[in-house]
């Protein structure tokens, strides 16, 4: 008997599609509601209290309208803000997304590790902690960077990004001190592996060799550990996709989805 339930996958903005591609290729017949909050997009220059306060409610008008079987919070800013309120609010399965600090560390060699995400994820204690329990031997180098969370929400909204801009966000983390030995960076933001093409060539010359992780393929694991044995649909219906503001820029992403499964998109 199939079960039409979808996975829910909510963002500030598209950045969630980088969690999205590794979940699909995971579960090629599960539906997937796509939702970004672009009325308040975007989150990582917001305090922690609005963004406390706004998840968990967007989530539960979500949740009443697609009756998903499992949440994923793909941002990193809201599930270290709001991840257990959220969790203590709804009744079904959530996976949050939190910084691969810990294959970071595996992964280098120098001991030097940069997290990149939004200023409001870098600050948070649950970094600290993360660090401390997996890094504990690396130096963590962190930087904040809403320039690029913007360049990724244009880039699927069809305006190339400036590779100038791009490198200039990423001296952020190689001009601090220590900077010049980091192997391995964090894209502690899920807008950012959108990017990384584009980061990796422009700081090809001065760090070759450098290495990107994000948690993209850890959560595709754990979402199809918590569905596994559960029914799909035997067609599945093209992939859904909200938004709480729907104007040019969203409708420009919208075209830019159309060839991936996505339908048109539709204002929560």
């Amino acid at each position: 008997m199939s079960d039409a339930r979808p996975i829910l996958i909510f963002d500030s903005g598209v950045g969630g599609l980088s969690i999205a591609g590794p979940v699909r290729a995971a579960l090629p017949r599960a539906p997937i509601v796509y939702a970004a909050d672009s009325a308040g997009f975007p989150y990582g220059t917001k305090s922690e209290a609005e963004i406390a306060a706004r998840v968990p409610a967007l989530l539960g008008r979500l949740a009443e309208r697609h009756h998903p079987r499992l949440i994923v919070i793909a941002c990193n800013t809201a599930s270290t803000i709001a991840l257990p309120a959220v969790r203590a609010a709804l009744d079904c399965p959530i996976v949050g997304t939190v910084p691969a600090i810990k294959p970071a560390a595996l992964l280098s060699r120098t001991r030097t590790i940069g997290v990149l995400g939004t200023e409001a994820t870098v600050r948070q204690p649950y970094v600290d902690d993360l660090a401390a329990r997996f890094a504990a031997d690396c130096t963590v180098i962190r930087h904040g960077s809403a320039a690029l969370v913007a360049l990724a929400e244009g880039m699927l909204a069809g305006v190339a990004p400036d590779p100038t801009a791009v490198r200039a966000e990423l001296d952020g983390l190689f001009d601090q001190p220590g900077g010049a030995g980091i192997d391995v960076i964090v894209n502690a933001c899920t807008h950012f592996p959108l990017l990384e093409p584009v980061m990796a060539a422009a700081v090809a010359g001065v760090a070759p060799g450098l290495r990107f992780v994000d948690g993209g393929p850890g959560i595709a694991r754990r979402v199809a550990h918590l569905t596994q044995g559960q029914d799909w649909p035997d067609r599945p219906s093209p992939h859904r996709l909200v938004f709480t503001r729907l104007d040019a820029r969203e409708a420009a992403i919208g075209r830019s989805l159309a060839g991936y499964g996505y339908a048109a998109p539709e204002r929560l």
